[in-house]
């Protein structure tokens, strides 16, 4: 006994999908997953500048002096650090761009940051190798 047919037009049209869509879908599909994974890896990977801070020292209420090493991938290009420095409830209180000369992958560099209510820490915001061009312009003691 054969079971009875789908009752015409009650559950739509039974055409089958063409044999090329399965394969286009899993190239879209692929080439998706390609373009994050490639989105991934710029934003995620290693950062080609980066910068710690080792210490910082208090030296009055409106000063603190930050030490800090920064590491980069090509020691050929020259870099900015921004450092900066927090008051007792965390509010940024001052900052300071340093220029990093070309020289080694890996330098340690002091800064004095000058701010507006008592600093309790400083610490490296950030490291970048866009140089703005004042401080290219003023040489390796610029912001140091």
């Amino acid at each position: 006994m054969t079971p009875p047919g789908l009752p015409e037009g009650r559950y739509g049209s039974t055409r089958r999908r063409p044999r090329w869509a399965g394969a286009a879908l899993l190239a879209v599909g692929f080439l998706v997953s390609l373009a994050v994974a490639v989105v991934a890896y710029r934003n995620l990977g290693s950062a080609p500048i980066g910068g710690q801070r080792l210490g910082f020292t208090l030296l009055d209420d409106s000063s603190i002096e930050v030490r800090f090493e920064v590491t980069r991938d090509d020691p050929t290009r020259a870099g900015v650090c921004l450092v900066r420095a927090r008051s007792l409830d965390g509010e940024e209180t001052g900052r300071k761009e340093v220029y990093i000369p070309p020289g080694a992958d890996r330098v340690e560099r002091r800064a004095v940051v000058r701010t507006s209510r008592p600093p309790v820490t400083g610490d490296v915001y950030g490291c970048s190798l866009r140089v703005p061009p004042y401080l290219e312009r003023s040489g390796p003691r610029a912001g140091g």
